[in-house]
């Protein structure tokens, strides 16, 4: 009975993880669709108020809605003084360099060329960092099967600008 109760737990745990990684890339790829309505607004802001300006705009907002979200929600808070490396904390400065260099291109190439360029480099660049494991990732090697996808991607980077 003890072997059958294991068992159970066993096909239940997997059933839930199952369904957090499939609930997790539903996620993932509605995060891609707010990143190309989000490339279009913080564009036309940009074109509207400048480049710079806009970039404050769109932070001040993302700051007050994390400070609502933070509020609102049940999450542990953490202790503020936790040591975590200093690098970390660059990820404000690559957002604000992100906002508006992705701003940059949309005034010149679109919201399409601007997504698939910057996925681009996004897929390269989290490929080093998986195959290497930097910054204390886990190493998850680059296999020659994803070669195949991988030149997918930069053919149809290539097509989506080159047809603009």
């Amino acid at each position: 009975m003890k072997k059958v109760f294991k068992c159970m737990l066993w096909y239940q745990k997997i059933w839930i993880w199952e369904k957090r990684t499939r609930m997790n890339k539903y996620l993932s790829a509605f995060t891609g669709a707010l990143v190309a309505v989000m490339i279009l607004f913080n564009g036309v802001l940009a074109d509207k108020f400048g480049n710079y300006t806009s970039s404050v705009i769109i932070h001040v907002v993302g700051l007050l809605t994390s400070i609502v979200a933070l509020l609102i929600s049940k999450e542990k808070k953490r202790d503020l003084c936790e040591k975590v490396p200093v690098y970390l904390y660059s990820a404000g400065v690559i957002g604000v360099f992100t906002v508006v260099f992705t701003n940059l291109g949309f005034l010149a190439l679109g919201v399409s060329a601007t997504i698939a360029l910057g996925l681009l480099g996004q897929t390269l660049v989290s490929i080093v960092m998986d195959h290497f494991g930097w910054l204390g990732m886990k190493v998850i090697r680059f296999e020659k099967q994803k070669l195949v996808g991988l030149l997918f991607i930069l053919i149809g980077t290539v097509i989506m600008i080159a047809f603009e």
